[in-house]
């Protein structure tokens, strides 16, 4: 058995914060060592917040492997959505603790070498323009290009989170979670698009914002009854259908027109097809007509594709 890489050889490794109280924190892990986290004041890594346990987690450096172990927290520790007692960590990894997301993350070589003092002291630093830049009632903040969409909802699952995610780009978009489960999904408070179809939409935004905020006591006539990870199968399923025929869609804000005149009899056309080619005539867009379809996003897509290769539809 080969005898552990000098420490100078080793890869650097650093805990970033990258939602949560201290975002934008780092916490250099050093070879060789434990780290314990929690609560209590006198431990290595200080999380100040009510969902952290006095003494919550222990991360261990040695020879280069990185490994987390939970002390028995009363909230749990979560690597990748998935609770934990003990795991090894790799580069990328996001740990879930209290309101915390940290990723490991690999340190240049010219990262500064701080005492236990100046790390703490980085840390407070941290919490303190969090603070300023997150509203009292957020307990949770972050942006989806470091965290996507998906891997954030499945934490939230896994931890049984209950609360209110705003998500901000061009758009603002709400998704509305009790124990963790998305029971409703809407983007600009437009009710009309039911909250499927928002929620498979939601999913797949790469960029912008996101806040937890508290429970909100709303009732919604229609609610999702799916669990999380049938939602997000679903979602990402359409997202990878959609894509395979978009090349051949005109862009969503591209004019769609009936043709005039249409050679072809529209007696040929099936129920789903003229229910299509009637929101085509009453919206004259892409997005016209996925926005006002009964139907998911990728079927009404595939029938406006469908009529424009029989010349039922004109795109301008």
């Amino acid at each position: 058995m080969s005898p552990p890489a000098p420490a100078s050889a080793q890869k650097s490794f650093a805990l970033r914060f990258i939602s949560g109280k201290y975002q934008g924190g780092e916490f250099p892990l050093k070879p060789e060592r434990q780290i314990v986290i929690g609560r209590s004041s006198e431990l290595d890594m200080v999380l100040v917040e009510d969902m952290v346990s006095r003494k919550h987690a222990k991360i261990t450096v040695i020879g280069g492997k990185i490994t987390i172990e939970d002390l028995g927290s009363t909230n749990g520790t979560f690597v990748n959505g998935e609770k934990i007692k003990q795991a090894r960590l790799k580069e990328g990894d996001r740990i879930l603790i209290g309101t915390s997301i940290l990723k490991l993350v690999h340190q240049g070589a010219n990262a500064p070498d701080l005492d236990e003092t100046a790390v703490k002291q980085k840390l407070e630093e941290a919490a303190v323009a969090q603070a300023a830049r997150a509203t009292k009632a957020s307990s949770m903040t972050g942006k989806i290009e470091e965290v996507p969409l998906p891997d954030l909802l499945q934490l939230f699952h896994t931890s049984k989170k209950n609360g209110v995610l705003v998500v901000k780009n061009d758009q603002e978009a709400r998704l509305y979670l009790r124990g963790g489960r998305v029971y409703y999904a809407i983007i600009d408070e437009n009710h009309e698009l039911g909250p499927q179809k928002s929620f498979n939409r939601i999913i797949t935004w790469e960029t912008g914002d996101f806040e937890l905020q508290p429970p909100d006591q709303q009732e919604f006539m229609v609610e999702l009854d799916s669990s999380t990870e049938a939602l997000l199968m679903e979602g990402l399923r359409q997202l990878d259908e959609f894509r395979r025929i978009q090349k051949e869609l005109p862009p969503v804000t591209s004019v769609l027109t009936l043709a005039i005149p249409m050679t072809s009899p529209i007696r040929a056309l099936g129920p789903e097809q003229l229910d299509v080619l009637q929101l085509v005539h009453n919206y004259g867009s892409l997005q016209g007509v996925l926005d006002h379809s009964d139907k998911d996003d990728v079927t009404a897509a595939t029938v406006v594709l469908e009529l424009i290769r029989k010349d039922y539809v004109r795109a301008g």
